[in-house]
């Protein structure tokens, strides 16, 4: 009896240790495993953005956005009439930490950013773009099903 009952706790220490480790674990692997391939709503503008696999890492086209959609804010006047629809914004290739870095295209100000993409879960992403990797605006985006 002794030995059975010896068997039963160290079976139950066990299947508990390897529960905790999968509740440990589970958000790591989501974050680092999970694909980022999708259609994801942006935190502001009502735009959607197409992020797809792209080299090490991962690319972002806009796939629709409110009103006009227009480029009105690039620098380069000759692409200021172009709809939004389809312009690459993000490219996020090189593999950091949990996430991967590289640039953004802000069509709202016209400018490129120095910015990261971090998978926070199945279906949220952050995207930060920064200034001189010290000041940076953060959004979260959410997976759209």
């Amino acid at each position: 009896m002794v030995a059975h009952a010896s068997s039963r706790r160290r079976a139950f220490r066990l299947a508990l240790t390897a529960t905790l480790l999968g509740i440990a674990s589970g958000p790591a692997l989501a974050q680092k495993g999970g694909d980022l391939s999708g259609v994801w709503q942006t935190e502001t503008a009502g735009s959607t953005v197409r992020i797809a696999r792209c080299g090490a890492g991962y690319c972002g086209t806009i796939a629709a956005t409110p009103g006009p959609g227009l480029d009105s804010q690039n620098p380069d006047a000759s692409l200021r009439s172009r709809k939004l629809v389809g312009v690459q914004i993000m490219q996020a290739g090189t593999p950091s930490g949990e996430g991967f870095e590289g640039s953004l295209y802000n069509p709202k100000d016209g400018k490129t950013y120095s910015g990261s993409l971090t998978p926070k879960g199945p279906d949220t992403v952050e995207v930060a773009g920064c200034v001189l990797s010290v000041i940076c605006k953060r959004q979260t985006w959410r997976r759209m099903r």
